[in-house]
């Protein structure tokens, strides 16, 4: 879709919302927002919806937010899949695959949005429920494995060790120390 805006200096950019991922040989091919000056814009193009001046903080944080993804994939798109899969061991895997999942369902999330549909009643909502419970799935398998287990015989060590017992020596020298003072 494209848009209108004025910025705060009062000059007018139209913004072109493009958002299209497909498998590519493996990988995910995206394209997120373009910002365009409005003589960049393709002729014969005038639209004419402008937005309240209220939201422009939030248009600028979502077009900085956009920007911050589309470098994001950049990065991750340019190293092949079986390269990057290679180099993690399976719980890494699953973690990749489930963020990569998870990212391109919110990003059709934002762009039914933007196409005047509810994402809310799109099955996209029941598939990022499902990538949320194997994330949680997989948040628990590393939180046992960071989970600290006892070691019995050092935890009898540490606590024999904190504990102070007075040797026979200093015992009868407290006593003579005692004896002598009084």
């Amino acid at each position: 879709s494209i848009r209108k805006r004025r910025s705060r200096h009062g000059d007018s950019r139209r913004v072109i919302v493009v958002i299209v991922a497909r498998p590519l040989s493996g990988r995910l091919e995206s394209k997120a927002v373009r910002y365009f000056s409005k003589s960049a814009i393709m002729a014969g193009e005038e639209i004419n919806e402008d937005y309240p001046v209220e939201i422009h903080e939030y248009l600028s944080a979502f077009e900085n937010s956009i920007g911050a993804v589309d470098e994001m994939l950049k990065t991750m798109m340019s190293v092949s899949r079986n390269e990057l899969l290679q180099k993690l061991d399976p719980l890494e895997q699953a973690k990749v695959d489930l963020v990569s999942a998870y990212t391109l369902n919110s990003m059709f999330w934002v762009y039914l949005a933007t196409q005047g549909v509810n994402p809310k009643e799109h099955p996209v909502k029941q598939e990022l429920e499902r990538i949320r419970v194997y994330m949680n799935r997989v948040k628990e398998i590393t939180d046992k494995k960071k989970a600290g287990k006892l070691d019995r015989g050092a935890a009898s060590r540490f606590v024999k060790n904190a504990l102070w017992e007075p040797k026979p020596k200093n015992a009868s020298k407290v006593a003579n120390k005692g004896k002598s003072k009084s």
